[in-house]
Parts: structure tokens; sequence; C-alpha cells
């Protein structure tokens, strides 16, 4: 019922940037927070950023400034990477959580894209 695709990921060199998007479809009402999360292997997924509905925005302590989001809502997110450090190489996810479709009345659910590869190279 709603599926969520990322674009934007890639290689780049430590020290530059890059733009990662999320673009949400379906049958889509509402979508309380859109955000993003990303995972090394062998490590558990942690989050990146979010923004909710309400326009609140959290950051991980590691962003330390160097990292920007922003979102369409219920429709898309995005996240200006700059600054890239070889330890931000991961796997990032679209998350989007509290959606609501049309013409259902079950509990909200969390949705989840299927990855995109970020790589920085030192």
């Amino acid at each position: 019922q709603v599926q969520l695709v990322e674009s934007g990921g890639g290689l780049v060199q430590a020290g530059g940037s890059l733009t990662l998007t999320c673009q949400a479809s379906g049958r889509i009402f509402t979508i309380g927070t859109l955000g993003w999360y990303r995972q090394v292997p062998g490590k558990q997924r942690e989050m990146v950023a979010t923004q909710t509905r309400g326009r609140t925005i959290r950051y991980a302590a590691f962003v330390k400034d160097r990292f920007n989001t922003s979102s369409e809502l219920d429709k898309s997110v995005t996240l200006q990477m700059n600054d890239l450090k070889p330890e931000d190489t991961a796997v990032y996810y679209c998350a989007a959580e509290n959606v609501r479709v049309y013409g259902s009345v079950a509990t909200p659910s969390d949705y989840w894209g299927q990855g995109i590869q970020v790589t920085v190279s030192s």
C-alpha cells in the first residue's frame, strides 16, 4: 500500500557532498514522521535525521551540523549530506512512521525503503 524509493546514493570522496531523496507513494493519507536511518554490517540501524508532521526535526549527534533534512508533507524527504567522512559509509534507509492510508481504519504502520548505499572514500 505504501512504497518508499530512495535515490541519490553513491561513492564520494571524504569532504564531499551527497543528497539523498525518498519519494513516498501509495494510498497515503498522512505520514507522522519521515526520516533517515543508516546501518553498517554487524551494527544496529541508527537514526540519522527525522522530521515530524509538525515540522520538529531531530538529528543524531554524529551529524554535527553537517547534514540537513527537509520534507514535503506526506510525499518526500531529502537528506543533504556535507563534509562526508569515511565513517558515514553505510546503507541509508528512508522511513515513514505512523502512516495512515485511505480507506483503512487500521492502526498506523511504519514503512521502510529498500536502502541505498553511501560510500565515502578516504
